[in-house]
């Protein structure tokens, strides 16, 4: 049986900022419903090949592809529409308008209905009905009529993705997800990944800094080191190897 296509993959991928080499030659394949994690010390260049394969940022060299497609040339937009959603490390939500809206909001976009300001919002009752499902998937559904802006940390990057879940996206990237939690709030969005993962309708790509985290939730994990890719290979693996415990882990520590 022929192997399956690579969900996204990239090909010799480069950017340069200045004399500066951020990502370097980095080819990278993220199979259908898998979680990869990609792993690495501070400026390694994580955030900056999210960066590129969301469309952010347009490669020095080397190509992108997205289900067998070359998408080099396509902008954040044009991706989003293909199937590609992306979160930051910052939160990225409408701060001034309730938690129901902002999934609503999102859920428009991809039906392609646009925001009339003076039309009400139950003229789209199915919108509101899966923008409230979505809620629960995420447990907000009790905080559906708060202000954004009031929700605590944690709780807005479960709205974050809520609003990617309601894009409907086949590949999330997920850059640094329990960025600024406190400890109290970090179980409960790893408990929601997991559950997207466990649900067997998305591929997710994750950057995340907490190692034991990403032992426990990948089926593989990606290591770069000052733009390079050093190892990609399952959790077992990558954790004895050599290169990654004194590149990542400084000889043994777990959290970098």
């Amino acid at each position: 049986m022929a192997a399956a296509e690579p969900l996204i993959r990239s090909q010799e991928l480069t950017v340069r900022f200045g004399g500066n080499v951020a990502v370097n030659r980095v080819s990278l394949a993220v199979e259908p419903y898998t979680l990869k994690s990609i792993i690495g010390p501070n400026g390694a260049g994580k955030t900056t090949l999210f960066n590129l394969l969301s469309g952010q940022y347009r490669p020095t060299g080397g190509r992108i592809f997205f289900k067998g497609r070359d998408i080099t040339g396509l902008n954040a937009a044009a991706r989003t529409h293909l199937g590609i959603g992306r979160s930051f490390q910052l939160t990225n939500i409408f701060p001034n308008l309730t938690v129901l809206e902002n999934v609503r909001l999102a859920l428009q976009s991809r039906a392609g209905i646009s925001y009339i300001f003076w039309r009400n919002f139950r003229a789209y009752p199915e919108l509101e009905d899966r923008a409230y499902e979505l809620l629960q998937r995420v447990l907000l559904e009790g905080r559906w009529d708060a202000v954004a802006s009031t929700l605590t940390h944690g709780e807005q990057r479960k709205l974050e993705i809520a609003i990617l879940l309601a894009l409907d996206p086949e590949l999330l990237l997920l850059d640094e997800p329990t960025a600024g939690m406190s400890l109290e709030e970090v179980p409960a969005i790893l408990e929601l990944i997991r559950d997207i993962k466990d649900a067997g309708q998305r591929t997710i790509l994750l950057v995340e800094h907490k190692f034991d985290m990403i032992m426990s939730l990948s089926d593989s994990i990606a290591v770069l080191k000052e733009g390079r890719l050093i190892c990609d290979d399952a959790p077992e693996v990558v954790s004895c190897n050599p290169e990654v415990l004194e590149a990542y882990l400084g000889g043994g520590a777990k959290d970098a």
